[in-house]
C-alpha cells in the first residue's frame, strides 16, 4: 500500500510574477487543485515581492516606484507526500529561493 499522507510544501519567492507562475506550474503541470494552494506575503506588509517583475518594470530598463516592494511572497500547496520532490522541483524551476515543508 502506498503512502497517501498529506503534507504542506511552501516555497519563498522574489516577485509576484514568479509565484503566480508557480501556482501556474502546480495547477497545469502536476493538477493540483487550487483550493489546496496558498499565496500570502511571508510579512505582515502587503506586498508584490520584493524585487520589480512584470507591469513593475517599465519598457525602458527602469522601474516603477510606487509596487509595494514590502518583502517576499510565499506559495504553499497541500499536497499528497508523493509528490513532494516534483513539486520542490517545480519551485525550483519558476524561481523559489527557498522550499520548506512543515
Amino acid at each position: 500500500m502506498g503512502d497517501d499522507s498529506t503534507t504542506t510544501i511552501t516555497a519563498v519567492f522574489k516577485t509576484r510574477e514568479a509565484a503566480d507562475l508557480a501556482v501556474e506550474h502546480l495547477v497545469q503541470q502536476l493538477s493540483i487543485a487550487r483550493p489546496d494552494i496558498f499565496i500570502q506575503s511571508t510579512s505582515a506588509k502587503n506586498t508584490a515581492g520584493s524585487t520589480p517583475s512584470g507591469g513593475d518594470v517599465s519598457h525602458d530598463g527602469g522601474a516603477r516606484g510606487d509596487p509595494p516592494l514590502e518583502g517576499e511572497i510565499e506559495v504553499s500547496a497541500d499536497i499528497n507526500s508523493s509528490m513532494i520532490p516534483a513539486v520542490q522541483q517545480t519551485f525550483g524551476d519558476v524561481g523559489a529561493i527557498r522550499v520548506f515543508g512543515r
